[in-house]
């Protein structure tokens, strides 16, 4: 063991704290446990290849993403939802343990059970970050309901940044997601500009083996039928 990774595993001795970042946005750090980060990654490696494999998104002006995505329920393009891809091909299907999922993070996020039950987020977007991807500031803003979004983080930490509603420059707060981290966003965040500075390489935690990078959930309720 390097003297680096010794440091990394200290580092994980010591609780993280549940934070509020804004009004609205909480992040709970090492909410998946091991077990269910394993077995997403098994999920995400079958969702990644079919029906609609894994892409880059292109930009309207060209420019493709630096990350891949997969999505479930609905296909995100810049900026709007469909059912199928370019191809026609119909992306699976949103399952409902991560419906369940998605609730029960509302829940310790909040603590309001009322609005878990509520809650039903039917797209999933499934972000890979290699070593370079990096996400610029933006909004969620393509679904036409404001219910919260759910993110969770499994693999290479990042530098997460969390703005304002109204620029996507200051005032802003950075923050480091790890493998296994949630973070919710509504009510007064749900449309706060957020976006990933840069990712954070060897960071990946047992749950992802030796494959290097970062996968990134982000459930939503699209409020279109």
């Amino acid at each position: 063991m390097t003297p680096r990774d010794s440091g990394r595993v200290m580092a994980r001795l010591i609780p993280r704290e549940r934070c509020e970042i804004a009004p609205g946005a909480v992040h709970v750090p090492d909410w998946l446990s091991l077990e269910v980060q394993a077995r997403i990654v098994e999920a995400w490696r079958a969702w990644a290849a079919a029906p609609v494999p894994m892409r880059a998104a292109r930009l309207p002006g060209g420019h493709l993403m630096s990350v891949k995505t997969v999505c479930l329920g609905w296909h995100w393009r810049p900026y709007k939802y469909s059912r199928t891809d370019d191809e026609g091909v119909r992306v699976a299907e949103f399952p409902q343990w991560m419906v369940d999922l998605g609730r029960r993070a509302l829940i310790d996020a909040y603590g309001d059970t009322a609005a878990s039950r509520a809650y039903m987020p039917d797209v999933a977007l499934i972000n890979f970050y290699d070593d370079h991807a990096r996400m610029g500031m933006h909004q969620d803003k393509d679904e036409k309901a404001d219910d919260p979004v759910v993110s969770l983080s499994i693999g290479d930490s990042c530098v997460f940044r969390f703005g304002n509603t109204q620029t996507r420059s200051r005032p802003y707060t950075d923050i480091e997601l790890t493998s296994g981290d949630m973070l919710v966003f509504g009510g007064p965040s749900r449309f706060a500009y957020h976006g990933v500075t840069k990712t954070i390489p060897g960071t990946a935690g047992p749950a992802t083996g030796p494959k290097r990078g970062r996968i990134n959930i982000t459930m939503r309720a699209t409020g279109m039928s």
